[in-house]
Order: structure tokens, then C-alpha cells, then sequence
């Protein structure tokens, strides 16, 4: 399998790219994958000249096609006024938009402060998700008092588990994280309630099995919609 990293670090060395091969590693050591690092501060003078042209240069179009044929990306990007940098967005702009569906992808950023820790909901998972890109639910910022600190190291793990279950379509019951033990107890939750149901009616409280299964039902498709547990997601990815 092949994992693309991201990185829109401007400066060398980066703490963008420090965080970018620390998630990568991560996700290594959960998976066999062949890593490809995409620097975009390379990049910038072909991102300019396709966002006037139209044409990409020879690097940025083999970048595109390694983001495009990868299994699974590693996005990495500075926090600039609030939000991701100019030069990430310029990049994920002029790739195609159907580049990105259905991909599972890692979003991450780096800040001075832990104030800005929100960018990555409401600017990197907004964008990723228009992009109709799978998103991990963890996501991983990195503060400059972070660095050595206790916890940056759990969360960059959680969320390479989560991205390696996506790519190698495994349910995230096979792993040790919070999540996935999270997604097993709800699973066999499901699972026994399935079992009841075929065994027959079963008086509980008065109602019988039947009214039982009404009352599941209820409960997942209260509001109109169906709720579906993380773990299953995976499941239905796995199969395709």
C-alpha cells in the first residue's frame, strides 16, 4: 500500500514536516505502506503558474498523481491567521476534485499556540470532507509546548491506528484504540440484540420480541435518519 504525506511546512527544518514523518512512522508500524512525502514549499512557483494557466509543471503533476494513486494521505499544514495556510489550500485547488473520494486521509497542523487547535475542525475537516475524502476522527495538532510533552505522542498514535485500520479495510475492532474498543462494544451490542430477534419473542417488561424489534429500530432510525456506528463503516469500506 502506498501513503502520501503532505506536508505545506515553509521552513527547513519544519515542525510541519517534524509532525508529518512522526504520523507517518506511526502509521508504519501499524501497516506495511511505502512512504511518499509531498513537500509543497517545492512546489509553490507551479501551484502559481496552474492556478493563472491551468497547466501544471512537471513536479506538481506527478505530485498530483502520487495523491491521486495513493491508498491513504497524511495532510500536514502550519496554522496561518486562524486557518490553514494559503499554499495547502492553493495545493488541494488545483488537484481534481474527484482525486480525493472516497480516501482515507489524516489531518493534522502545527501552531505557536494551543488556541488555534480548532483549525482542524473547522477549516482542515470542512474542506476534506467536501472533497468527499474519509476523514479519521482523530486529528492531530501540535503546539510549540507540545513538542515532548505528554500526549501529542498518544494522539499521533490513536490516529495512525485509525488510518491504518481505513487502508488495509480492517474493523477497527482488530485494534487497540479507544475508538475501535468503543466501535466492538457497540458492534456486539447489535449483534446480541440480532440474536434475541431470531431466537423468537421474548417477554421483556410486558411487551413481547416483537414490540422489541420495533423499539431497535426506533432507536436507530429516531430523527429520520440512520445512525451508523464507526466500526460498521470501515466493515462497509473493507468490502468494496
Amino acid at each position: 500500500m502506498k501513503l502520501v504525506v503532505v506536508s505545506a511546512g515553509l521552513s527547513v527544518p519544519s515542525s510541519t514536516r517534524l509532525l508529518a514523518d512522526r504520523l507517518a512512522r506511526a502509521v508504519q508500524g501499524r501497516a506495511s505502506v511505502d512512504v511518499q512525502v509531498v513537500e509543497l514549499r517545492d512546489l509553490a512557483v507551479e501551484i502559481a503558474h496552474q492556478l493563472t494557466n491551468g497547466f501544471p509543471g512537471g513536479k506538481l503533476a506527478a505530485a498530483q498523481e502520487a495523491v491521486t494513486g495513493a491508498d491513504g494521505l497524511v495532510v500536514v499544514t502550519p496554522v496561518f491567521s486562524a486557518s490553514y495556510s494559503g499554499l495547502f489550500k492553493s495545493f488541494f485547488d488545483v488537484l481534481d476534485q474527484e482525486a480525493l473520494a472516497g480516501k482515507p486521509v489524516l489531518i493534522a497542523a502545527t501552531g505557536g499556540s494551543a488556541r488555534h487547535s480548532l483549525v482542524l475542525e473547522h477549516a482542515l475537516r470542512p474542506l476534506f470532507s467536501y472533497l468527499r475524502a474519509v476523514v479519521v476522527p482523530t486529528a492531530v495538532y501540535a503546539a510549540s509546548e507540545d513538542w515532548g510533552a505528554q500526549g501529542l505522542p498518544e494522539r499521533i498514535e490513536r490516529a495512525a491506528g485509525e488510518l491504518a485500520a481505513l487502508m488495509t479495510g480492517l474493523s477497527t475492532r482488530s485494534g487497540p484504540t479507544s475508538s475501535e474498543t468503543d466501535g466492538q462494544h457497540e458492534t456486539a451490542g447489535q449483534h446480541a440484540a440480532g440474536q434475541h430477534e431470531t431466537d423468537g419473542p421474548h417477554e421483556t417488561d410486558g411487551q413481547d420480541g416483537r414490540d422489541g424489534r420495533h423499539g431497535e429500530a426506533g432507536k436507530r432510525e429516531a430523527g429520520g435518519f440512520t445512525v451508523v456506528p464507526f466500526a460498521e463503516q470501515l466493515a462497509a469500506l473493507a468490502a468494496r
